[in-house]
């Protein structure tokens, strides 16, 4: 009986080797996740990197044997660079210096957290095999301005303008006033850069605003927001006035009644914007103010003595 086992396995093993090979059965390292045998490829080994964000202290997980990071046996760059700016959009956060209410109050700035989306391919493309844990590359900014900066910042006006309009029409003035609140308080230190669009944000009902007129086309159209390029105008030449360096700016397709012709900036959600930077060497704030029931918004620009 032990004998007829014996030659069974035998006869079974000599079957097999005839088949493949032993070396042909041994895995060969193509990448760092994908083996071969001579014959076939087989699946991603199982591999999940912990990517740690130190900074907010969270941490995002990913399968890099999901087929879908791999074409043939290398990591797909697309797919890394489509999963660095999706981080990205979870992590970066911009500058925010400390800012002066209208009350007289400091709110406290913010860091600009910003994730390095090419170094972070550029390293997944070379992790070592079997690696579990990898920290993001992460880079924080202080703000440029110090809440010391800000004493005594309102005492010098080095430009300012007014411009009015109707505050019977309803929707317009709340528009004008809740866009004028947005960018009041700012301080730009110096060579920083100023977005309306990124400031001010999405002009939506859930954020108070109304139905107004606004140039489309050179035709006056209803739409929600209606009236804030009255506030980005007034902007406009109060920072110019103050020698504030332009980086882009429109004007309307045809002439409003409250700024000079050629001296308007016309915004829009996402495009256009109208941006400006501060080419001084001392930091510079920003305010405002609305009175709805005489129709008037003004802005002026300050700094110190």
């Amino acid at each position: 009986m032990k004998k007829s086992l014996f030659f069974c396995v035998l006869f079974l093993l000599v079957a097999c080797s005839n088949d493949l090979s032993a070396e042909e059965l041994k895995p060969v390292a193509v990448h760092s996740s994908y083996f071969q045998t001579e014959t076939n490829w087989k699946a991603p080994v199982y591999w999940k990197v912990d990517l740690k964000d130190e900074f907010n202290d969270l941490v995002h997980d990913i399968l890099l044997n999901d087929f879908g990071y791999f074409v043939e046996q290398s990591l797909d760059e697309e797919k890394l660079n489509q999963l660095a700016n999706d981080l990205a959009s979870q992590i970066d956060t911009p500058m925010q210096n400390p800012r002066i209410t209208s009350d007289g109050n400091v709110i406290p700035g913010k860091v600009r957290v910003v994730l390095s989306e090419q170094e972070l391919v550029d390293q997944l493309q070379i992790l070592e095999v079997g690696t579990k844990e990898f920290v993001l590359p992460v880079y924080v900014t202080e703000p440029s301005v110090t809440e010391e900066d800000l004493i005594g910042i309102d005492q010098k006006i080095i430009g300012e303008f007014k411009t009015y309009f109707n505050p019977a029409v309803t929707g317009r003035s709340v528009n004008v006033k809740l866009s004028a609140e947005a960018i009041s308080g700012i301080v730009l230190g110096p060579g920083d850069s100023f977005s309306f669009n990124q400031t001010v944000g999405e002009r939506t009902r859930e954020r108070g605003y109304q139905e107004a007129k606004e140039i489309v086309n050179k035709e006056f159209v209803m739409g929600i927001g209606g009236g804030i390029c009255q506030t980005s105008s007034t902007l406009f030449n109060a920072v110019d006035q103050a020698g504030l360096e332009m980086v882009e700016r429109y004007t309307h397709s045809k002439e409003v009644g409250y700024v000079p012709a050629g001296r308007d900036a016309t915004v829009s959600w996402g495009s256009p914007d109208f941006r400006f930077s501060n080419p001084h060497s001392y930091p510079v704030l920003l305010q405002s103010q609305v009175n709805v029931e005489r129709g008037e918004i003004k802005v002026s620009v300050h700094t110190h003595q």
